[in-house]
């Protein structure tokens, strides 16, 4: 994986430029708190000497006040700084959280195919708290020491510059070494994450198919798996911590170094009158200061880093092309009738095999088809393309004599109903569930929807009736009951345009019936396409569409398919049906 840490900044930067006025006064009130901590240590100086050449208590009183003025002066504007800076981080955090998550629902059905979903989450958590690491660490920690170091030679440059020299000199040299050893270190920051990423994969995929563990016996195996990627990256932690360990070793030794040489220069300015007493307990607290704040900077461009290492692969999935989006002059879908075309439509799949190669197909306004093949014919394709999920690689798609890749992508959804073969619902109430068909439908039409579908039986058997949660992805309620609530939610939604996918599949002989009534309700006035796997229920269809490795082999209603001689439409028939009418 690349290093993409300008990007990341750059993302960052622009979200925080949303708050402009108040990071100046951050950074206003940084420099402030910053001077006072520098000037603080000089009355100590001042009251050292002015002691030591016994100067009347007074004197001493006042250069104490003044010591406390600064001194509180750094605290007030410290703990205004905190205050405020609270407020831009939540806000900016909140924004790159949105960001992400909207930038994730972007992108099209093969990235969430070919990504775990716990891997997701955690990329985006990262990502905003990459922010507050560096952010933060930046306002209370390296911003204030450039100031305060400069500040300080400046001071210790009146005394001697000599003192000023070897602190510039030692700072620049530090500051440097730790630059170069965290870009050294990032590389296997990265990699770190990267396996963290994995471990949280291999963790939610095993969770999510809990049942399957059980089913055949693979405790062991997913324990073994999870522990030998945990494995891994425990080694990857240690290999880092240990190497952060070692620096930390050299940047002790080079602070006695330093602490040595400036004192040595010291006695030698003492012994020749250029400073006093005092100087000494203003270098001391110099020192002292320069060390805890440099020692922090250590810490805190590996933090740094860490957190843009962390935040890398998010970074990545937003500089990702999204691989269907609008059209940039693209308008609202206006459908009128519902008459669907798929005009010489071309679609290969991973740019090498030709799923579906120049289909043509019109489907009057009103029409139900019905799309009936063998596994791998196509018939998921041509709805997938209708929908967008998937671009044809050549060809259109129009409705209502409009391009589909010309309109936009919420309107296309908007005007389309879909009943999937597995629907999968929130985490959320059934009447919630429902109501995502239509946002702003009152309660009533909801359970009107739900009677509809004949959800209402079931439904009003729960403690908590339509309050009822039903589990992540609808766990808690049978297939049949999920199918039962997904129709509801498409009755609701009321779209012009209707895609059934094996809409009763999941369903007992009774509840059949009961559906198939509410869907020829449903479907009425609508233009309507099926995915057929049991022919038993496409009798009705106006037209039935039989295709072959992407191409139509036969078109017609259902008895004029089966008067087709060593027709496919009449084998599959005979196949399903044949066998209980002979």
């Amino acid at each position: 994986m690349q290093h993409l840490t300008k990007e990341t900044i750059h993302i960052y930067w622009q979200h925080l430029l949303e708050y402009k006025g108040v990071a100046l006064t951050i950074a206003g009130l940084s420099i402030v708190s910053s001077i006072c901590n520098t000037i603080a240590p000089l009355y100590i100086k001042q009251l050292l000497d002015a002691a030591a050449s016994n100067q009347p208590s007074n004197v001493l009183m006042g250069i104490l006040l003044l010591f406390m003025f600064f001194t509180t002066a750094r605290m007030i504007t410290r703990r205004g700084t905190y205050f405020i800076l609270a407020y831009v981080d939540s806000s900016v955090m909140r924004d790159l959280s949105n960001t992400c998550f909207a930038y994730l629902h972007k992108h099209a059905s093969t990235f969430f195919a070919n990504s775990f979903v716990g891997s997701l989450v955690k990329k985006v958590n990262r990502f905003y708290r990459g922010y507050e690491t560096l952010y933060n660490h930046i306002v209370m920690d390296f911003f204030p020491i450039v100031v305060e170091i400069i500040a300080m030679m400046i001071v210790l440059s009146y005394r001697s510059l000599w003192l000023s020299v070897i602190i510039a000199v030692w700072v620049f040299i530090y500051v440097l070494v730790t630059y170069l050893f965290n870009r050294y270190k990032l590389r296997y920051d990265i990699e770190k994450s990267i396996q963290d990423t994995k471990v949280t994969g291999v963790l939610a995929d095993t969770i999510t198919n809990h049942e399957n563990v059980k089913l055949f016996a693979g405790y062991d195996r997913e324990v073994a798996r999870l522990a030998k990627e945990n494995s891994k990256l425990q080694k990857m932690r240690l290999f880092t911590w240990r190497l952060g360990d070692a620096f930390e070793t050299i940047q002790v030794a080079t602070m006695m170094l330093l602490e040595f040489g400036m004192y040595y220069v010291a006695i030698g300015l003492y012994s020749d009158g250029t400073i006093t007493i005092g100087d000494f307990a203003l270098i001391q607290a110099y020192l002292v200061h320069v060390f805890s704040r440099l020692w922090s900077l250590g810490h805190t461009m590996r933090n740094i880093y860490e957190g843009m290492a962390e935040a890398n692969e998010m970074t990545e999935i937003l500089l990702t092309p999204l691989e269907i989006k609008d059209y940039s002059k693209a308008k609202p879908l206006n459908v009128k009738k519902g008459e669907i075309v798929f005009d010489k439509v071309t679609f290969n799949y991973n740019k090498t095999r030709t799923v579906v190669p120049r289909l043509s197909l019109t489907i009057p306004a009103g029409q139900k088809v019905a799309l009936v093949g063998s596994s791998g014919a196509g018939k998921s394709t041509l709805v997938k393309l209708l929908l967008r999920t998937h671009d044809t690689t050549k060809g259109k798609i129009y409705i209502d004599k409009q391009r589909i890749d010309r309109v936009t992508l919420e309107s296309l959804w908007e005007n389309i109903g879909m009943v999937p073969q597995e629907p999968v619902l929130f985490h959320r109430t059934l009447m919630e569930n429902i109501r995502y068909g239509k946002p702003d439908a009152t309660n009533e039409e909801v359970i009107e929807a739900a009677k509809l579908a004949h959800a209402h039986e079931f439904i009003s058997n729960f403690p908590d009736q339509y309050n009822t949660y039903v589990g992540e992805r609808g766990v808690k309620l049978s297939g049949g009951e999920r199918q039962r609530v997904a129709i509801a939610r498409a009755i609701l939604k009321n779209a012009p345009i209707l895609l059934l996918d094996e809409a009763t599949s999941a369903l007992d002989s009774e509840s059949e019936t009961y559906i198939q009534d509410a869907l020829t309700t449903l479907m009425k006035g609508k233009t309507v396409l099926v995915i057929a796997h049991r022919l038993s229920t496409i009798m009705k269809m106006d037209r039935i569409v039989v295709l072959e490795e992407g191409t139509i082999i036969e078109d017609g209603t259902h008895q004029e398919l089966l008067e087709l001689h060593k027709g496919t439409y009449q084998k599959l028939w005979n196949l399903q049906v044949g066998s209980f009418t002979a």
